[in-house]
């Protein structure tokens, strides 16, 4: 099910864990499941919440003797046909996933023309300057590397799981400074009313603990009202 563009933006202008929070609400899936570890880290958090559409691949540049060629151009068709925004997926399969690079202006700037927003990676990243001057398109990547070595696009829109987050070529993804998650399909329309009651009632919790005198014995009886 695809998100209207006003449904997109209202999401968007909602951060990772009080999405996280409202997907959890509705019991879709395991509480620790559908979300990535510390790992993918967000290289520019002024540019707030992403939220887009998957499109996901499997790539090598640590394999010096790798030579064939078949993923780039089907990449960039694969990105052009998504529902936008699109954001781009790369697993790295090589060898040396910390001395991996799997994008850098050039591929930045390619993508974004074609209607990406962002590119998440369990790989290394580069050019974090150039990118960061596209304005509005996110890095998730443990780290950056200065070479993108021997690099090739492999399989293109196939499930692949990065960090502990599975991730379908399609997935709705929703990412922030804290991390970055997978919005499940069937809620997806409903998680931002969700979230606004997650965050009223998180709202009342801290009134009642940043008010003066706080005790234990408050808390429980506070704690006590939300069960009956």
């Amino acid at each position: 099910m695809l998100l209207t563009a006003e449904q997109l933006e209202a999401l968007r202008r909602i951060d990772s864990p009080t999405v996280s929070n409202a997907i959890e609400v509705f019991g879709v899936r395991p509480r620790v499941q559908g979300f990535a570890g510390w790992e993918l880290r967000c290289a520019f958090p002024e540019l707030g919440s992403m939220v887009g559409y998957a499109v996901t691949c499997t790539a090598d540049s640590t394999t010096e003797q790798r030579s064939e060629e078949r993923g780039l151009l089907r990449l960039w068709a694969a990105i052009e046909a998504s529902p936008k925004p699109a954001v781009l997926v790369i697993k790295d399969i090589g060898p040396e996933r910390t001395r991996s690079c799997h994008m850098g202006e050039v591929m930045a700037t390619t993508a974004k023309a074609l209607g990406a927003i962002g590119c998440i990676s369990d790989g290394g990243l580069r050019d974090v300057v150039e990118v960061r001057a596209l304005g509005g398109f996110q890095y998730f990547c443990p780290g950056f590397v200065v070479s993108h070595g021997n690099p090739f696009i492999l399989d293109v829109n196939v499930p692949v799981t990065l960090d502990g987050m599975a991730v379908q070529p399609g997935d709705l993804l929703h990412g922030d400074v804290n991390g970055v998650l997978v919005v499940p399909d069937g809620i997806a329309d409903k998680v931002v009313e969700e979230a606004e009651r997650v965050r009223s009632a998180e709202r009342e919790v801290l009134e009642f603990v940043r008010a003066p005198g706080l005790t234990v014995e408050e808390l429980r009886r506070f704690q006590q009202r939300f069960k009956h």
